[in-house]
């Protein structure tokens, strides 16, 4: 006789094909969720019933009003679907939702299970804050969504605005809108693909390329904010300042309409429309009331290129001020401290420097150095005059020196209170020596022999030169000249007093441009595959060598360069 537990397995292994089958079974989908049924309130002058197509219908004329939760429905007549909850309206359409938000349009359909609205022909989309025209407008009422695709017109107390599509929700009162936006304020013009704007905040977002157009010039940036009423622009991402005279840009910049004053952070730039200049560094401020740029961080760099010559000056801060003159009048560069130029015929350092670019002169102060060729030049203060972007004269004041190495690593020296040198072709071809004049020069046999050591004193003298190499020396007054021989010249004798040669100091041009004008690294050519050789027979060259030169044939002598004439 079976037991009870037997009985129990018998009877679980019939049941387990049906469990199993019924967990497999799909869960039936829900019904769709349906909505409050729509109320037809009083007042429809007309109401015809009956079906249509196969479908029953309602159809209304004359002062239809329809409700559901707190929308309410009005137009001169309608169709009222009855079985599936939805309304077709026609002429002089108009939603009410919440008392805020209210929407016209020619005709308009309306489905009350999802809550969607459908308006088209003249829309008008009204809240206490903006005016919204278009001619198809949906209005998801559950989301609090409404948007279109077939391009807008957004009006408020402040602003206009026009896209092709548009997004706004009626909670965050946050207007999205994409392609060709166009957005008007009473001080500027703004163009840009993505924007959202926020009508309570008045502030626009930026997602794309922007072009801000104002009275005093233009913004550009590919990513930020502006606030309407502070008139104050945040950008990111290759963000740009243009005005008649200059262009600041940066990976981000804010600037501020009503004070008139931006900073630029990461890849600063200015560029000095008038005269060919261009500032980098890390940050940018500008002040455009008092036409002043500042720009450091990271060793700022200004590069200005005149008749094909460049100009390369390096500094802790660079310092722009604009000329409030003719638009045509360029302005003034201040640079501190550790100053650092490279041209490549001049380099030099100082701790501060005034660029006047209007007269093209350049004051070094705080005891300058300048290399040019194989001579350098220091005193306390130096002014560097340009004439068409070429080197046209050096003026040296107080403790004026200047040495150049020549061939046998000898140096010459002319020292005095000051000096002025002149440039032909950005080379020196004569300096004065005005004060306390000494002098100091090695004669050379040929360049490959020291034949002796000029040395003068003298008021005044002026030096001339040739191929950057002294040629005569003329003593204008009071003059005290000797020759010294190589065979009595003693260490002492070699050095005039405060003689200092720094060619360590000497900037290099990697140096100063730094990462800002950094030169693009040349890729490295491929090397060429070597054609496969062929197995031949190759015949042996025969190779003639001359025959050696006798020993005693005697070698030329090079020729003699006469030392500098004393005048």
């Amino acid at each position: 006789m079976p037991t009870i537990k037997s009985l129990f397995l018998v009877l679980a292994a019939l049941l387990l094909p049906f469990v199993t089958v019924a967990q497999q079974r799909p869960k039936p989908t829900p019904p769709p969720q349906k909505g409050q049924r729509i109320e037809l309130l009083p007042g429809t002058r007309e109401l015809v019933g009956g079906t249509f197509n196969g479908v029953e219908i309602r159809k209304l004329l004359g002062n239809v009003s329809f409700k559901q939760e707190n929308t309410f429905l009005y137009c001169d007549s309608a169709y009222q679907y009855l079985d599936r909850n939805a309304i077709e309206a026609f002429s002089n359409v108009r939603i009410v939702d919440n008392d805020t938000i209210t929407i016209t349009g020619d005709r308009g359909t309306y489905d009350g299970d999802t809550r969607k609205a459908r308006m088209t022909g003249n829309v008008t989309m009204r809240d206490p804050r903006m005016t919204l025209t278009t001619q198809v407008l949906d209005y998801d009422l559950s989301k609090n969504l409404a948007y279109y695709s077939t391009g807008g017109h957004l009006v408020d107390p402040e602003n206009t605005l026009d896209s092709q599509y548009g997004y706004y929700n009626t909670t965050s009162k946050v207007f999205s809108f994409k392609r060709n936006v166009h957005l008007v304020t009473k001080e500027n013009d703004i163009t840009t693909d993505t924007l959202q704007y926020n009508t309570v905040a008045k502030i626009a977002y930026f997602l794309g390329p922007t072009r801000i157009k104002g009275k005093q010039g233009s913004i550009y940036a590919e990513n930020g904010t502006y606030n309407t009423i502070t008139k104050v622009s945040n950008f990111q991402r290759n963000a740009k300042i243009e005005t008649p005279s200059y262009l600041l840009g940066g990976d981000k910049l804010v600037y501020d309409e009503v004070r008139q004053y931006g900073v630029a952070t990461g890849h600063v730039s200015m560029t000095s429309k008038k005269d060919n200049v261009v500032l980098r560094g890390d940050v940018g401020k500008y002040w455009r009331a008092l036409g002043r740029t500042k720009v450091y961080g990271s060793s700022p760099v200004m590069r200005n290129i005149s008749d094909g010559d460049t100009l390369y000056l390096a500094a802790d801060t660079l310092i722009s001020v604009e000329n409030r003159g003719p638009k045509t009048t360029a302005g003034i560069l201040y640079a501190f401290p550790k100053v650092k130029i490279f041209r490549k015929d001049l380099q030099g350092r100082c701790d501060s420097l005034t660029y006047d670019r209007q007269d093209s002169i350049i004051y070094l102060n705080k005891k300058p150095v300048l290399w040019a060729d194989k001579n350098q030049l220091t005193a306390d203060s130096m002014e560097l005059r340009q004439r068409k972007g070429k080197i046209d004269q050096m003026r040296l004041y107080a403790n004026s020196f200047i040495a150049g190495e020549d061939t046998l690593l000898n140096y010459n020296q002319v020292k005095g209170r000051n000096m002025v040198a002149y440039f032909v072709d950005n080379k020196i071809k004569k300096v004065n020596v005005l004060g306390n004049a000494e002098s100091l020069y090695f004669a050379l046999d040929g360049d490959t022999a020291l034949t002796g050591m000029n040395r003068a004193v003298s008021a005044n003298m002026t030096l001339r030169f040739a191929a950057n190499k002294l040629q005569t020396i003329s003593y204008l007054t009071n003059a005290d000249a000797s020759f010294i021989p190589p065979h009595e010249l003693k260490a002492d004798d070699r050095r005039l007093k405060d003689f200092s040669w720094r060619p360590k100091e000497r900037p290099t041009r990697r140096l100063v441009l730094g990462k800002h004008f950094a030169l693009p690294v040349k890729a490295k050519p491929k090397p060429k595959a070597k054609p496969k050789s062929k197995t031949t027979t190759a015949k042996p060259k025969v190779v003639k060598r001359a025959a050696p030169a006798s020993k005693s044939a005697p070698a030329k002598p090079a020729p003699a360069r006469p030392a500098p004439k004393a005048r």
